[in-house]
């Protein structure tokens, strides 16, 4: 019996249609002789046979033709009961029509109390089908579920109709291997009942339920995680060893059905989000709609966000500027295929080349432009600055002049919380690019009938969740190696939020701007790298230092333990985003920062790294090198002397 209830096997159809005659006709037989009092000798005057052979026929016509014969009985549901119920009803009403139309006055056979069989028969054959049904699909159930393979435990978070369809989806799948010992939920109404014959826990019972029942996972719709309650049950789960796996909403499964290729890991991602940005789509949509917008950086994490969230809102054009060839002709396809309405210009450029960012301009005169082009690497920028100011501050300085120059009405540039007393040359150089941007309202050159051409706004915000070259890959990389995963120091910080999150902001802040505004996002609280690499190797389903190690490899250079958003002396005013304020900074006049950037751009010429990085710090009194070899600059107070002599 057991390998005819198991996977392998499956009943054929034209015996359960046996069957279910058999039932029928056993069933009628019954209710006649019930009715007639087991009389045998008046039953067998009566013309039983005939009666109980003319329902069979009916019945088996009837039955056949809802086929209710062909579904597996294993998986039986509410819509099979409806068809069992229907099938032996209709079988009722067609056989009484025969036996009033032919029965009686073709044979002329006396009628028995007939209506009578026939309420007694829909109850006692309809309750037998269903029963039938119901026996099977529970012994396969248990012998599925207590068969010698080896099980893994699950609990499914919530115990609305999305987890019920879950549990279902993995009973009812050939390859899954898990055994549902409950649900998980905050519902105080659903508490201690039972759904489908498993109980609902209160989510404070995790740690008792993973002793009781060994439970080895947690499986989470993976959409709404922000919600707090869910975030509590994600923590307690990691905190007891309990794997977390995400499905997606069932309206996204497969034809109708959970593919296991669908169940996957809890992301580090997903644990981090924070509730969705509300933000004003009419003003973002009045701002872009059928204008031409230029992206630079437009094949980088950020830039390549903002292309899509912008296409989102119907622009006339959008011009996708970057260099590296193969991301751009990877972001071409993809924008084609999702967004073939929209007008979409490929545009292989640097922005530090002047001469080929005229020609951008010239061709295509962009309405609004998103500046997300830049070198952001610290160490990488520490051992290189004369690079990093060559893009992020003359490719910056040549995209804002053409702005200017073409009469583009919007610059957004995109910087980083870095840029707040920066410790290092990247952080620098974008401060600088601010510091350009902001000199730029009042900048005579951008001035008609006393009113600026160009509003320039500045956003400023720290890490994003998965960006190109970030922590995150990098642990999940590391966790698939084995580990060791590198930290540089236990007790550094940075803050975080998710690339869609963040581009949401941005497009936000640029509808706010009036000019020389720089934004900041709030970031909520900062997040502790160890913390993080410790959940990312729990949710990994491993254990740290027992089969993942971390070790300390020391800050990076250029790099702090803490990073901030507004410098020493800044406020911040509030706007009517809740999660966007104004950084009130110190402006600076064009004329002064365009000679300081001049004479940084002719040192950088000179391949003087030294005398280019103690300019930096003339321009940025508070750049404070740490943690690399430009640090003996602040000891000697950027002495251009002393400096002259230590190099020689």
């Amino acid at each position: 019996m057991k390998k005819y209830l198991l996977f392998t096997r499956v009943v054929p159809r034209w015996l359960i249609m046996l069957v279910d005659l058999f039932i029928v006709t056993w069933s009628f037989s019954t209710s006649y002789f019930i009715v007639q009092r087991f009389e045998f000798v008046n039953i067998l005057r009566g013309y039983f046979f005939i009666y109980t052979g003319l329902y069979c026929v009916i019945a088996a016509v009837v039955m056949y033709t809802m086929r209710i014969h062909t579904g597996l009985i294993r998986y039986s549901n509410t819509r099979d009961v409806l068809r069992i119920f229907s099938s032996v009803f209709l079988s009722s009403m067609f056989y009484l029509l025969f036996v009033n139309i032919w029965v009686i006055p073709v044979l002329h056979v006396n009628s028995v109390t007939i209506n009578l069989v026939l309420l007694v028969n829909f109850s006692v054959s309809s309750t037998l089908l269903i029963l039938l049904r119901t026996t099977v699909k529970s012994a396969f159930f248990y012998i599925n579920n207590n068969s010698t393979a080896q099980k893994t435990v699950v609990l499914i978070y919530g115990s609305d109709n999305n987890a019920v369809l879950v549990k279902q989806a993995l009973e009812a799948s050939a390859k899954t291997n898990f055994a549902v010992v409950g649900f998980v939920d905050d519902d105080c109404k659903k508490i201690d009942k039972e759904i489908q014959q498993v109980r609902v826990y209160h989510i404070d019972k995790l740690a008792k339920l993973k002793e009781m029942h060994d439970v080895d996972k947690l499986i989470i719709m993976n959409h709404n995680l922000d919600e707090q309650a869910k975030k509590l049950a994600l923590e307690k789960c990691l905190a007891l060893g309990i794997q977390v796996l995400t499905v997606p909403p069932s309206d996204q499964w497969i034809y109708g059905r959970l593919n296991l290729q669908q169940i996957k890991d809890l992301k580090i991602e997903d644990l981090l989000q924070r509730k969705p940005i509300r933000i004003d789509n009419t003003s973002i949509s009045e701002d872009i709609q059928g204008k031409r917008v230029l992206v630079t950086g437009a094949a980088g994490s950020i830039g390549s966000e903002i292309v899509h969230q912008v296409l989102s809102y119907k622009p006339a054009m959008v011009i996708l500027c970057d260099q590296a060839e193969s991301p751009l002709h990877d972001m071409k396809l993809e924008v084609e295929e999702k967004f073939p309405d929209v007008p979409t210009k490929i545009f292989i450029a640097d922005v530090r080349n002047h001469q080929r960012m005229h020609k951008l301009f010239s061709d295509y005169r962009p309405e609004v432009v998103y500046h997300a082009a830049a070198y952001k690497h610290v160490p990488m920028m520490e051992e290189n600055p004369s690079e990093a100011v060559l893009t992020n501050v003359l490719g910056t300085k040549h995209v804002a002049d053409l702005s200017v120059a073409f009469g583009t009405g919007k610059f957004v540039m995109i910087s980083t919380d870095k840029a707040v007393n920066p410790s290092n040359v990247m952080g620098t150089t974008k401060r600088i690019a601010e510091i350009y941007i902001q000199s730029l309202k009042d900048s005579p050159l951008n001035k008609s009938n006393g009113l600026p051409c160009t509003r320039f706004v500045t956003t400023r915000f720290g890490n994003v969740l998965g960006s190109n070259g970030s922590v995150i890959p990098r642990f999940r990389a590391q966790i698939q190696k084995g580990g060791p995963i590198t930290v540089t120091h236990p007790d550094i910080t940075r803050y975080f939020m998710t690339i869609p999150e963040a581009v949401q902001l941005v497009l936000e802040a640029g509808t706010m701007g009036t000019g020389g505004e720089i934004f900041i996002f709030d970031m909520g609280e900062p997040v502790r790298i160890t913390d993080l690499a410790l959940k990312m190797i729990k949710l990994a389903g491993l254990q740290p230092e027992k089969d993942i190690k971390i070790i300390y490899t020391g800050l990076r250079p250029g790099e702090k333990l803490y990073e901030e958003l507004l410098n020493q002396g800044e406020h911040t005013m509030h706007t009517h985003h809740p999660k966007i304020k104004i950084a009130q900074v110190i402006t600076y006049p064009y004329k002064e920062v365009s000679a300081s950037i001049d004479e940084l751009l002719i040192l950088n010429r000179q391949h003087d790294d030294v005398a280019l990085v103690n300019k930096m710090k003339e321009i940025v009194p508070e750049f404070i090198s740490k943690n690399s070899h430009f640090e003996f600059l602040d000891a000697i107070g950027g002495d251009g002397e002393e400096v002259e002599l230590l190099v020689n």
